[in-house]
């Protein structure tokens, strides 16, 4: 340890002094490039002395033998906020690396500007989240001098007005869903007070916009409105009440299904799925306790047999759930996707469906998550046919419609549904 802080110390001797604090959140991204990026990584203290006017607070090393992997370093800024530093090193050399400032907003830090570095330590583009109001909130693509915007895309936006289409009342849970889209605006469940009825779980506020965080605040994955464009096509009377997914806490997942259930919902269409039961304990208590929901979940795309090499919630044993995966046109398992004689049920053509994305832009998807919304739609359509059926009634009905693939044995336990939008 000792030996460690006199090798900062050295480091830091040999950086150049600055004749000023950096003023502006721009400028911090510009000194974390200048000074903490190069052939050497530069730690503690030493990182430190680089950024004055900076207070280090903790880094994190990933190493493989003598050689540097990755470094995340933190640093307390003056006047509030934070600097974050990562870099991702491969045979000693820089490959990646990023700086992100972090305001304070009350006793939360939130993510502002992030600059990213190639190879020779070249920011070669940035992004910026806005905050504008409550429920309105950009992500601003920026060329590489962290001022030019390239690119707009919204992460948070206001409810719009519209009305309840009156139609069965369908739960997506995924990673949210882009309502402001004209798509949507007339086909969201809504309450009494004319309110939509979805809320997100992940952040907990009232405004599930699509975004999957998980990869970071800067880089969202968009997943659920692709998702749901292919439920409303296909069920054109369904209300959607959209869920963005407590990652963070899976347990919410029972206050999800609860609150799913106050609003009228009778189907659950919920493309995820992972590696870690726990994740899924909330989930499976709270299905049993209402046995008026019916989930669609997706049997998942990695290829394998889930009854060997388990995926939940897929795995698990609830007389109110169906596991559905992809097939091509003709029965075929599709390439990828997961299969399991005793625990997926059905499957169905889920390849090159039409979606629309949250931009509102038309393109083509394909994967068990795609079977979902599929399903969910028949199971839609059926009860707008016969809203009194009940849960297993409704489960009989769609298994009814599946026959033997013509190309597939003992792939699912029920069998191939080759058009689920007849």
């Amino acid at each position: 340890m000792i030996r460690g802080l006199m090798i900062a110390l050295t480091v830091a001797a040999c950086t150049p002094a600055l004749s000023k604090e950096p003023a502006s959140p721009r400028d911090w991204v510009h000194l974390a490039v200048d000074h903490l990026c190069g052939p050497q990584p530069v730690s503690g203290l030493a990182a430190q002395q680089a950024l004055r006017g900076a207070w280090f607070l903790d880094e994190q090393r990933e190493e493989r033998g003598r050689q540097m992997l990755r470094l995340t370093q933190r640093f307390a800024l003056p006047g509030g906020g934070e600097l974050r530093v990562r870099q991702v090193r491969f045979r000693g050399q820089v490959r990646r690396f990023t700086a992100a400032v972090y305001k304070e907003n009350g006793s939360e830090l939130h993510p502002h500007l992030l600059g990213m570095a190639d190879g020779r330590c070249r920011l070669h583009a940035g992004r910026r989240i806005v905050r504008k109001a409550p429920a309105n909130t950009v992500l601003e693509q920026l060329a590489s001098d962290l001022e030019t915007v390239k690119w707009t895309e919204t992460l948070e936006a206001p409810w719009p007005d519209g009305t309840d289409p009156g139609g069965p009342r369908v739960a997506l849970v995924d990673s949210g869903l882009a309502y402001d889209l004209p798509l949507f605006r007339d086909r969201l469940a809504r309450g009494d007070d004319g309110k939509p009825l979805g809320y997100d779980f992940w952040d907990q506020d009232p405004w599930p916009y699509d975004g999957d965080t998980s990869r970071g605040v800067f880089f969202p994955i968009r997943h659920g409105t692709a998702v749901a464009s292919v439920l409303v096509r296909e069920a054109p009377s369904a209300a959607l009440i959209p869920f963005r997914y407590p990652r963070p806490d899976m347990s919410r997942m029972r206050t999800l299904l609860e609150r799913a259930a106050q609003a009228g919902a009778r189907v659950i269409a919920m493309p995820l799925g992972s590696r870690k039961p726990e994740d899924w304990t909330a989930f499976a208590k709270a299905m049993r306790g209402h046995p008026g929901l019916l989930a669609i979940v997706s049997a998942g795309n990695n290829g394998r047999n889930i009854d060997d090499d388990p995926l939940w919630p897929g795995v698990l044993t609830l007389d109110n759930m169906i596991v559905v995966t992809s097939s091509d046109g003709f029965g075929r398992l599709a390439r990828g996707s997961n299969w399991g004689p005793q625990s997926v049920d059905i499957m169905l053509p889920a390849e090159n469906v039409p979606v629309v994305d949250f931009r509102g832009a038309s393109g083509t998807a394909s994967g068990s998550s795609y079977a979902v919304p599929r399903l969910a739609a028949l199971a839609a359509r059926l009860l707008a046919e016969a809203p009194n059926l009940t849960t297993d009634q409704l489960k009989a009905r769609i298994f009814a419609r599946a026959k033997p693939s013509p190309y597939e044995d003992e792939v699912v336990a029920v069998g191939w549904i080759a058009d689920p939008a007849e």
